[in-house]
């Protein structure tokens, strides 16, 4: 016999814990739609020559190719990939439907994507991202930079996780820094970003000793470097008072128009409502990904700083360039749902939810099979969702399974109380019982339900 088992870096959850996992995309796809953005979805296979547009580099080493037993067979090379983000399905999305959007285009996208991450605990090769990005049409003015940390903010305080802080740079200022710095532009730049973005994981003496050895940067410049990247906000008035200090002592025009772009988010942040006790200027923050160019974003959340960037993205100047010669500029956020729930759930955060199916129906005795069944129907037609015991058991029994279930009611019809004209209710949570007339058992469901979901923080369906 074969054993039954997942692949490495797949998240398989149970039934309480899928429904635990499903509200919180729940919240999050709501809180999209809340912003105005649109859901789109793309295959989970593109074209080989669609995906992949550049050659080499870590993107295509993790890439799973998708091929057909034939084309195998007949030695041919698979002309189809996995998606490995949903960035890339966007670009080709935005542009081969460019004259059928509206700009600026808003959408949401919560999708599988597949990468062939390391097996390891808390990494996975089959994930959920959910990703909102504005797109304009040869333009988007900066203004825009400053919703995706209102949404965020919006969302997080709804998932209710505790502290956070939502962390932005300008990809403009850091570059205008290390150019009056004397870092010359261009790769030597782009290295020294890759390096200066793995400041919070790695530590500054780990920075120092790499610009030093790696980049043979000296001393007065290494000084200098740490000491603006190290550099923290509290508020958004110091925010704006260290964009001040920082024009002062160093001159360049990339620098310049990124304090301009990063005062401007923070104006519009205060409109949006973010308080700036969840926002802060973190001049580390890079981003690993070249084709980012202004705004950049990590959020992460500050009672639980180990698990690190929960959301993450960026501004980007050309979305579509490999597909279109539409100028396309755009800013995206991104949130790992499943690394997050994982981390969440095993820090104790999130518990196994209570079952979808609101009520079962007890089946008491084989005779009453018919009048359970319409009770049943009853209460379905009242949009209560109920599961009807098929087969008569011993009540004990059937408790239990509505225990281990997670099901909160369980409605009672026996002899007695179909003589009565009534319906005996066992609340499994509070361990209380209660009869209600059957004409009016769904109301007093309903407002039951709608009470346990109150007390619970589930949002109605």
């Amino acid at each position: 016999m074969v054993q039954p088992r997942t692949l490495p870096g797949a998240l398989e959850l149970l039934p309480r814990e899928q429904i635990a996992f499903q509200r919180l995309l729940d919240t999050i796809r709501a809180t999209y739609e809340r912003f105005g953005f649109l859901p789109i979805e793309t295959p989970v296979m593109e074209l080989t020559e669609v995906l992949l547009t550049k050659e080499g580099g870590e993107t295509e080493r993790q890439v799973y190719f998708a091929q057909s037993t034939g084309d195998r067979e007949a030695g041919r090379e698979p002309e189809l990939a996995l998606r490995f983000d949903l960035t890339v399905p966007l670009a080709r999305y935005v542009a081969q439907y460019e004259h059928q959007l509206a700009f600026p285009f808003r959408r949401y996208q919560i999708q599988r994507v597949y990468r062939g991450e390391r097996a390891q605990r808390g990494r996975f090769r089959e994930f959920y991202q959910c990703d909102i990005d504005i797109v304009g049409k040869d333009e988007l003015p900066v203004r825009f930079d400053a919703e995706l940390p209102a949404v965020i903010y919006s969302l997080f305080t709804e998932l209710g996780f505790g502290g956070f802080r939502i962390q932005i740079n300008n990809r403009k200022l850091l570059r205008g820094v290390l150019a009056a710095l004397g870092i010359a532009e261009g790769e030597p730049q782009t290295l020294v970003l890759r390096e200066v973005d793995k400041l919070d994981k790695r530590g500054p003496e780990y920075l120092r000793d790499t610009l030093r050895e790696r980049f043979s940067l000296g001393d007065d410049i290494i000084g200098r470097l740490l000491a603006f990247v190290g550099t923290r906000s509290t508020s958004y008035a110091h925010a704006r008072g260290l964009l001040a200090d920082l024009e002062r002592d160093l001159a360049h025009p990339l620098l310049a128009q990124g304090a301009a772009e990063l005062r401007e988010v923070l104006d519009r942040l205060v409109d949006f409502g973010v308080p700036d006790s969840h926002v802060c200027l973190n001049f580390a923050i890079a981003r690993g990904l070249d084709y980012y160019t202004g705004t950049v974003y990590e959020t992460i959340l500050t009672d639980h700083p180990e698990i690190g960037s929960v959301c993450s993205g960026g501004r980007y100047d050309d979305l579509a360039s490999h597909y279109t010669k539409s100028r396309l500029p755009g800013v995206g956020l991104s949130i790992g749902a499943t690394r997050l729930f994982w981390q969440l759930r095993e820090l104790g955060l999130y518990k196994d939810a209570e079952s979808t199916v609101q009520v079962l129906v007890a089946l008491m005795d084989e005779s009453l099979l018919g009048p359970a069944l319409q009770l049943a129907t009853r209460l379905r037609a009242a949009g209560i969702a109920v599961e009807a015991q098929l087969e008569a058991a011993k009540l004990a029994k059937q408790l239990k399974y509505a225990d281990r279930a997670g099901i909160r009611f369980v409605a009672l019809l026996g002899s007695d109380e179909l003589a009565k004209g009534v319906v005996s209710v066992k609340d499994m949570q509070r361990g209380t019982q209660f009869e209600v007339a059957a004409d009016e058992l769904a109301a007093t469901l309903e407002v039951e339900i709608a009470q346990a979901r109150a007390m619970a923080g589930v949002p109605r369906a």
